[in-house]
């Protein structure tokens, strides 16, 4: 059976890992989105030197690069103008990074869910002879759905609510291969656990649900953190950001938004200046008062899919981190409204502080020297300034990565600058 953590003892070290190991053990976090990783990641960059200093390290200088990781390691096609330059090579260094540990590293991004057989296969590979320990985290889906729909449209999607839950529900959930489907891609967790598990063992995959909300995010990271073998009370939490969601009149400002943005914006310029600049920095600081529920006719459906999945978790062999009760849907709290149906005047409020947000944004493009600084996470005064200076050089990265993607030569100095730079946790000779 499964050794299930609860609350009252997720305060315990996890015990260390048993058995012979040429490599440190690596913590791959694959996902899945919307499930409290955006925090959990908030929470091990901002205390990256604690984690140093108890034997945890990160690969890479910025999450950016885990990121970039997922993207490779997926095989997301880079568009040709994209100035952030070739993410090709990017997993391959980040897994030799990795095995560089004295004793853990852990990898973090909720794209790498969407890996399939083969690339699953190449990850582990990649991290080879290090002792892989894959971590999924899972929620409630009747909280989830509106929660990714969300960032669909974060993420340019102009379909309306409504029709987006029926595509996700009705036609893609039947089908035979619904991980062709973005959503489920991502979502399908018994899917994403059975392909994982081919090459990890049973015991080395861990499944964390998340508390529902209202619980406290210091319960996520408790649970996070028993995997780690740390004292979970060691990190600050309050550097944690969540991925919080829009009001219904900011999401549905931005739907329509989406709606007249024409094909020939590149979607790279979209992240930069709608998802970062528009959503995250102006209407995800706006005041929500009233949030997006799953509607009451969705809720039978949701209470079955949740016990396909309980009952699956709960038969897997895998390490259960919480409680399964925890992904059964809860009663909505009021009736479910629909972004839009919302008031125009409310929507147009959303519109007028999202121009200005841009019109900020673009003044700190012109005048560089007036914007803040570029958000950078390192260890110590020599490793800062090279990270400042390579950050606030788009041409030096660009070349950097682009060069990484054609000459395996690059990418070993790649690695070897990082463990120079990094130094604490890390070992010293291969």
């Amino acid at each position: 059976m499964a050794r299930a953590i609860t609350d009252q003892a997720v305060s315990r070290l996890a015990p260390a890992a048993k058995g012979a190991t040429q490599g440190p053990r690596v913590i791959l976090h694959i996902g899945e989105p919307k499930t409290g990783t955006t925090f959990l990641q908030h929470v091990i960059w901002r205390n990256r030197a604690v984690l140093a200093a108890q034997g945890v390290i990160l690969p890479g200088h910025h999450p950016q690069d885990h990121f970039r990781a997922s993207q490779d390691l997926t095989g997301v096609e880079l568009a040709a103008n994209d100035p952030d330059g070739s993410w090709n090579g990017e997993w391959e260094i980040l897994a030799e990074e990795s095995k560089l540990a004295r004793r853990m590293a852990v990898i973090s991004h909720e794209l790498f869910a969407a890996a399939n057989e083969h690339q699953v296969k190449r990850a582990v590979i990649a991290l080879s002879p290090a002792e892989v320990h894959v971590v999924l985290t899972v929620r409630d889906i009747a909280a989830l759905l509106p929660a990714e729909w969300q960032e669909t449209v974060k993420n340019r999607n102009a379909r309306k609510w409504e029709d987006w839950l029926g595509d996700v529900i009705d036609r893609e959930a039947p089908a035979r291969d619904r991980r062709q489907y973005g959503f489920w891609q991502v979502h399908d967790t018994l899917k994403i656990l059975e392909i994982w598990s081919r090459h990890v063992p049973a015991q080395h995959i861990h499944v964390i649900t998340a508390p529902p909300r209202g619980s406290g995010s210091g319960q996520l990271w408790r649970r996070f953190a028993s995997l780690l073998d740390i004292d979970p009370d060691s990190l600050d939490l309050s550097v944690g950001r969540a991925n919080e969601s829009l009001g219904l009149a900011e999401i549905e400002f931005l739907r329509r938004l989406n709606e007249e943005l024409p094909a020939e914006l590149p979607d790279w310029y979209y992240m930069w200046r709608i998802k970062e600049g528009a959503a995250h920095e102006s209407l995800a600081r706006r005041p929500v008062t009233e949030r997006l529920t799953l509607p009451p006719g969705r809720l039978r459906w949701a209470r079955e899919y949740a016990d396909q999945v309980i009952t699956g978790l709960r038969d897997s062999g895998f390490d259960l981190v919480g409680e399964l009760d925890e992904l059964r849907p809860r009663e909505p709290r009021g009736p479910a409204a629909s972004p839009s149906s919302q008031p125009a005047e409310q929507v147009l409020d959303a519109a007028v502080a999202t121009a200005a947000a841009l019109v900020l944004n673009e003044y700190w493009r012109e005048f560089p020297r007036q914007a803040p600084k570029p958000d950078v996470i390192t260890r110590g005064v020599f490793a800062d300034w090279v990270a400042l200076k390579i950050a606030g050089s788009p041409w030096l990265k660009k070349t950097v990565r682009d060069l990484s993607g054609r000459h395996w030569v690059v990418q070993r100095l790649r690695v070897l600058a990082w463990r120079i730079l990094e130094r604490p946790g890390v070992r010293t000779k291969s």
